[in-house]
């Protein structure tokens, strides 16, 4: 577990110093330029749609009529002019997460993989334990898993302290799963990538929940009421460019995790085959050795000069 958890500091400042790289900030743009195409595009056919939906959901709860006038006698008229938008950004936001980590994943970590490998692990051998299709389908498949959690446990949601737990949680674990398979996959082999998510496990699921965590950070910015409805087309790829370099900093964090696990694991194995291969003797056991010992006669028997 103390191994871990150097592999993992060390590994988060490497993380934070390859973010300034030019061709890092390069491949960072990439997935925002073409995020931020498709969300404008989206949003400009889909927007009204999306938040005459959401008032339609509202006015479907009878309890919540009380609460509107009662916000009304405040003198907060105008809550459900911004509740409506929030709904809607908090709804979107999971999906906008999961493209984002899949645009990285696609688009970012090949090139970043080899980026640390060239400057970091030249001589690591590369084993193609994991082909492109099943990277794809490897990814596919944590999405579709996460994004069923996050549908049933969105009424949880309702619960203040759970909207803050649940979504990174399970943005982190389909970060752990997305961003350790691409990691291992050009340099283990299939059974070198299973022992080492044996092995790490635990501090994978870290590390992906804390990025989980930072995922949700953009949605501070997104959940910006009046604000956020005023500056739609400028928060929108901000938010996004926010996504793409948290996730770009992760796929760095478990490229160089992954990595340094792997050359441990085969520095590991080639001490191990040493051992087996030429064992100590136990100092018990006769060395083989023979000693002549001159032959003592009877002095009677000495032969006389």
């Amino acid at each position: 577990m103390l191994a871990s958890m150097g592999l993992m500091f060390d590994a988060i400042w490497r993380a934070a110093i390859y973010c300034v790289h030019p061709r890092v900030i390069a491949l960072s743009l990439l997935p925002l330029i073409l995020m931020a195409v498709g969300a404008l595009v989206l949003g400009y056919f889909f927007w009204q749609p999306a938040l005459d939906l959401a008032a339609a959901w509202l006015d479907g709860w009878p309890l919540l009529e009380s609460f509107w006038l009662r916000l009304e006698d405040w003198g907060w008229g105008g809550a459900k002019a911004w509740v409506i938008p929030l709904l809607v950004v908090l709804a979107l936001a999971p999906v906008v997460v999961m493209v984002s980590l899949l645009a990285v994943a696609f688009l970012a970590t090949p090139s970043l993989l080899s980026l640390v490998a060239q400057r970091r692990f030249p001589l690591l051998e590369r084993k193609q334990g994991g082909s492109f299709l099943w990277s794809v389908a490897w990814s596919l498949g944590s999405t579709s898993l996460a994004f069923v959690a996050l549908i049933l446990s969105m009424p949880l949601w309702l619960i203040p302290p759970l909207v803050l737990i649940l979504p990174p949680l399970i943005w982190g674990w389909l970060t752990y799963r997305v961003m350790a398979f691409d990691a291992l996959a050009e340099h283990a082999s299939r059974q070198e990538r299973i022992a080492l998510f044996e092995r790490h496990k635990m501090s994978l699921l870290v590390m992906g929940v804390v990025t989980g965590f930072l995922g949700a950070a953009p949605a501070v910015v997104w959940a910006s009421g009046v604000l956020f409805v005023a500056a739609f087309f400028i928060l929108i790829p901000l938010a996004i460019w926010i996504y793409t370099l948290v996730f770009v900093f992760s796929s760095l964090w478990f490229i160089h995790y992954c990595l340094a696990a792997l050359e441990r694991l085969r520095l590991e194995q080639v001490s191990a085959a040493g051992a087996e291969a030429d064992p100590v003797p136990p100092a018990s056991e006769p060395t083989g050795l023979s000693v002549q010992l001159p032959l003592q006669l009877p002095m009677d028997q000495e032969p006389k000069p």
